[in-house]
């Protein structure tokens, strides 16, 4: 079938082509267009199988009808798991998605916005390495449209989507403290993300408010670019050094993978010698041999807020709406942490 265009509709219904332009944007009400008009216009483009020039349209409408979406690591089946529901959630508003990962660097990250900026993208979902307080209130500054996700800048006010990550550590160390663990360890990532900062804090208070002391030898941070092999020190240092723990609080799912391993290799079983507990999940612990507890987080809800928020933003960006939501995680009991 040969391609018809927006002149083509016009010529043949004898309109013009601001009137098909303006209906096939599903702006005829509000150009008082009459419904029999929009109708037959309607009725032809779609008998005729029209397509937009995207593009062209983008520039008529003031739009590109893109998102960007920035995360550290696509590969992450965290960060896949939540740009698979942005990309639903923008589909249903008429927006494409486009993907970039700046790999925890900051240079990057920076590179990626003003890349996407070029590109003429209506807005920005940013899952930002908390190293850009510079751009990010350029951004700002700029009124441009944009939503930090997991991630924000406490001391900039912004939109954000992130979790409680303060609460769900508190809790599941709480739920370790009442199945009668008392030498609790904790295995996380080096690092200044206040997400991380805060899951530590919710490890911390949890002991200090059920009366139990604070154990900097209980307490391991690892290098993120080297974790695998780190974890093999960590653990066997847990489990059969001076300081031996009965349970471990993982604050990432491929720490808690990495740790069941090595607690594995070692012959130690899970959980009667030791618990273990992960900060997020992946869809293969509920498979593994003990299946493990884990916070999960609400990563459907998390995209999906975050596109609301920002479509509302692109559409009205000059009223400055500033949203901020802290979704709950959702603790998953499994055997790993025993009865």
């Amino acid at each position: 079938m040969k391609k018809i265009f927006l002149k083509d509709i016009a010529q043949a219904l004898n309109l013009s082509k601001t009137a098909v332009s303006l209906v096939l944007n599903n702006r005829g009400d509000e150009n008082k267009i009459s419904k029999d008009t929009q109708k037959r216009i309607l009725d032809f483009a779609k008998k005729n199988n029209y397509r937009p020039n995207q593009m062209a349209r983008g520039l008529s409408l003031g739009k590109s009808e893109t998102i960007g979406l920035i995360v550290p690591n696509i590969s992450d089946i965290f960060y896949a798991r939540i740009a698979h529901f942005i990309e639903i959630k923008a589909k249903e508003f008429g927006y494409n998605v486009v993907f970039s990962s700046s790999n925890e660097n900051a240079a990057i990250e920076k590179e990626l916005i003003y890349s996407m900026l070029n590109r003429q993208v209506d807005g920005l979902i940013i899952a930002s390495t908390q190293k850009n307080e510079e751009d990010i209130l350029k951004l700002k500054e700029a009124n441009f449209p944009f939503v930090l996700i997991d991630r924000y800048y406490p001391d900039i006010k912004t939109n954000y989507v992130i979790v409680d990550n303060f609460g769900g550590t508190k809790n599941m160390t709480e739920h370790l403290l009442g199945n009668r663990r008392r030498k609790i360890g904790f295995i996380s990532i080096k690092s200044q993300l206040d997400a991380l900062l805060q899951r530590r804090l919710g490890y911390e208070q949890a002991l200090t408010e059920n009366g139990f002391k604070v154990e900097p030898n209980y307490i391991n941070e690892l290098d993120p670019f080297d974790y695998q092999d780190e974890m093999k020190g960590a653990i066997k240092d847990m489990v059969q050094g001076s300081h031996k723990v009965d349970a471990v609080v993982f604050t990432t799912h491929y720490l808690a993978a990495s740790g069941l391993r090595e607690l594995k290799l070692l012959g130690i079983e899970v959980p009667s010698e030791v618990a273990i507990i992960s900060f997020d999940e992946l869809g293969a612990f509920d498979l593994v041999e003990p299946p493990i507890t884990a916070s999960k987080q609400p990563v459907d809800a998390m995209g999906n807020e975050a596109v609301e928020i920002l479509v509302n933003e692109i559409d009205k960006k000059n009223l400055k709406i500033e949203n901020e939501r802290v979704l709950q995680t959702k603790l998953l009991i499994r055997k790993s942490c025993g009865v």
